[in-house]
């Protein structure tokens, strides 16, 4: 995203869902669920045989969500991921040709960065929305407190070590629209299946705001 608006990716939902699915079937139920839960935005991780098809069938069965891919570390997995119906794309870190592949899309983004020198070269490209990946280890709220002085004009949606106990803390930050988060999905949650804790967790973060 190159632009803060109403309609900013960032700025849809406190906490952007990032999901990692090993099973086809459960890529509707969980977004339903996420649903459920007043959350209209689901990132699903690339670290899986079956991510493309979990997107597809989020992208074709439940229209009142927005899918992206996550983990986009490849410019032929932005081509891929447009293909499976993501509509917006997220990178742990940025690359010429990953930047290139993503924009070629013409699908909003948000870019990875990790220091200030990689937020200043994203800022050259014209971005104003980034993702900070891995949030927690490369400095947290500390970073972000630090950086907001000199660079003002970058937002992000930290991820990477966020947790429901330290989200609100990012939260609070100006330069900070929202995070991604794990726990709204938990491995257990997915595996037994048990969508109305998804559904409850899911309400929670709602409640988290900037």
């Amino acid at each position: 995203m190159t632009e803060s608006t109403p309609e900013s990716l960032i700025d849809r939902v406190p906490v952007i869902p990032v999901v990692v699915l090993h099973d086809v079937t459960q890529a509707v139920p969980v977004a339903e669920a996420l649903v459920a839960g007043g959350v209209s935005v689901i990132e699903l991780t690339l670290r899986t045989p079956v991510a493309l098809s979990c997107i597809e069938q989020i992208a074709t069965h439940v229209p009142e969500i927005l899918v992206g891919a996550g983990t986009i570390v490849a410019p032929d997995q932005a081509k891929d991921a447009l293909s499976a119906g993501a509509q917006f794309l997220v990178s742990p870190g940025t690359t010429d040709l990953l930047a290139a592949a993503m924009q070629e899309t013409g699908l909003p983004h948000l870019p990875g960065a990790a220091t200030v020198s990689e937020v200043l070269r994203l800022l050259e490209l014209g971005y104003s929305e980034m993702k900070l990946f891995p949030a927690e280890v490369s400095g947290g709220v500390g970073f972000l407190k630090a950086i907001g002085a000199p660079v003002p004009q970058a937002r992000f949606c930290p991820t990477g070590g966020i947790t429901e106990a330290n989200a609100a803390s990012y939260l609070a930050l100006p330069n900070v629209g929202c995070v991604g988060g794990t726990w709204l999905t938990p491995t257990d949650g997915l595996r037994e299946k048990d969508w109305a804790r998804i559904s409850r967790l899911a309400s929670d973060s709602t409640y988290l705001s900037a």
